[in-house]
């Protein structure tokens, strides 16, 4: 083991010593390969240490056997030097030995579920429960998009791909020459004029104090509406570092909150020079309750961001004419959801990964391995249409043609109810085509319908070139032109929205 240890530091320390995660994977059914063999155990952990001083992270995935436990403390518990707090928020699991697929599924498992490194968000952030009481907290982006790392820029247009190295050079508009940092200044603008502030000025601006979450008060949690969700939120485990005793500070709080269905209101700076927000303090369930919805999350305390006055928009109107669905419609569409819905009507994102990201690192792995170009990724988000249809396709196909007969309806009736409007604009258009003709037209404030009239009346030819003008303008048209190519225009336009 200790030339295994070897091997993989120099291999971390030439191919990764840039990289921003370094782990080691050991898979393994034999907890003590050295036997009573002391030289090669102590060398073994030397060479781990130095693993770990040089940033690696060996993870152990131990296979037992029906008839004997895998005994860490034979050998790896020399080797694995293990982060308690990181171990409280992932579940230690060993693979029992089975038939080949059961095993190699639990293998595939497990390291999926360590391919990932957990990195905390914030770390030590005082809580302020009540003035006087403070506990410390990390917080984690538990759900959060991967992307693929890209590390640097790649340069292709040369003979041969290369690294580029980007520079950056600011240079005067004026006379082209490079300007230094020192000659920056930073300005707002106030009514026409900026106004200039020195970095401890603009510095100071930006301090709303030291971070800290700081529970200002508590509502139930009936009160928070569904669309309160501005950003995702971020899940706060208790920490021991600063305050002896937050684990159970930070359990009371969370069982006192699930048991009064009460969340609490929060003022949260995350980190320094971030801006304040206001958070709700949601407690969720225990993995093992099903009516939680989310098994797949962890349990404990989440800050969820509440929205500012600025952030809320009023909707849209909806359109006058709309046409609401039958009960008959709603009916048998929810036979045919409940068709489709998925194992306990619950929606597992680890079940479905990004196939972008996965085709990446399929890639990734055909040029490491020198494997063959796959001819299509696999796409496990692609809806499954045989069985949609053997579970759904009879109702859809009713559905439809319910829908048909009421689209033909609702069409009939919207058609009649237009010719009942147009009936209704046409009388007032012929009063004022009896308008007498001598009336001098103003081009201000003038309606479409009048426009029109104006139009049948010969009336656009009486009007100034610059009531023409105002006309064209409110309504976005072009001003320029002799008297004539205005009206032409005005009548275009009438013509067109008319």
């Amino acid at each position: 083991m200790a030339n295994v240890f070897f091997c993989a530091n120099q291999i971390f320390t030439t191919k990764a010593a840039n990289f921003g995660s370094r782990r080691l994977f050991i898979i393994t059914d034999n907890d003590n390969p050295h036997g009573n063999n002391k030289d090669a155990k102590s060398a073994a952990a030397v060479r781990a240490k130095d693993l770990y001083d040089l940033g690696v992270v060996i993870e152990l995935f131990p296979i037992t056997r029906e008839d004997e436990k895998f005994n860490l403390g034979k050998f790896y518990d020399d080797i694995i030097y293990r982060d308690q707090t990181a171990e409280a928020l992932s579940e230690v699991r060993n693979s029992k030995s089975g038939d080949g697929l059961t095993l190699l599924n639990s293998l595939i498992s497990n390291i999926n579920s360590k391919e990932t490194t957990k990195r905390a968000l914030f770390s030590n952030l005082p809580f302020e429960i009540a003035p006087g009481l403070r506990i410390s907290v990390k917080g984690y982006n538990v759900i959060h998009r991967q992307t693929p790392a890209r590390t640097s820029y790649i340069y292709l247009d040369g003979e041969k791909p290369q690294l580029a190295i980007g520079e950056t050079t600011r240079i005067a508009e004026d006379s082209a020459r490079t300007v230094e940092k020192t000659e920056f200044k930073k300005a707002y603008k106030f009514g026409g004029e900026y106004v200039h502030f020195a970095p401890e000025e603009q510095k100071s601006l930006k301090d709303f104090g030291t971070p800290i979450i700081r529970i200002i008060g508590f509502k139930p949690r009936s009160m928070l509406p569904f669309w309160a969700c501005v950003k995702k939120s971020t899940f706060i485990f208790p920490s021991e570092e600063d305050y002896v005793g937050s684990t159970r500070v930070f359990s009371a709080l969370w069982q006192k909150l699930l048991k009064d269905q009460k969340v609490g209101i929060a003022w949260a700076i995350t980190r320094a020079n971030a801006s304040p927000i206001l958070v709700a303090i949601i407690p969720s369930h225990e993995k093992s309750e099903d009516d939680s919805g989310t098994p797949y999350l962890p349990a404990g305390l989440w800050l969820y961001p509440l929205p500012f006055a600025d952030d809320l928009r009023e909707g849209p109107e909806p359109p006058s004419n709309l046409v609401v669905s039958s009960n008959e419609l709603i009916d048998r569409m929810r036979v045919i959801v409940q068709q489709l819905q998925l194992p306990k009507a619950m929606f597992n994102p680890k079940k479905y990964p990004n196939p972008s990201l996965q085709w990446h690192y399929k890639i990734l792995q055909v040029l490491a391995l020198e494997e063959e170009y796959p001819e299509k990724a696999e796409d496990l988000t692609e809806p499954k249409y045989k069985a949609i249809s053997k579970r759904a396709g009879g109702y859809l196909d009713e559905w439809a043609e319910v829908l048909q007969v009421e689209t033909k309806n609702a069409l009939a009736k919207a058609a009649i109810k237009r010719d009942i409007d147009d009936d209704d604009d046409e009388r007032p258009a012929k009063r004022v085509k009896a308008a007498p003709r001598s009336v001098k037209v103003s081009g201000l404030g003038l309606t479409t319908a009048q426009l029109k009239a104006a139009i049948d009346g010969g009336g656009l030819s009486k009007m100034l070139v610059a009531d023409l003008k105002d006309i064209l303008a409110a309504r976005g048209q072009s001003t320029t032109g002799k008297k004539t190519d205005l009206i032409e225009r005005v009548e275009q336009w009438v013509e067109d929205n008319a």
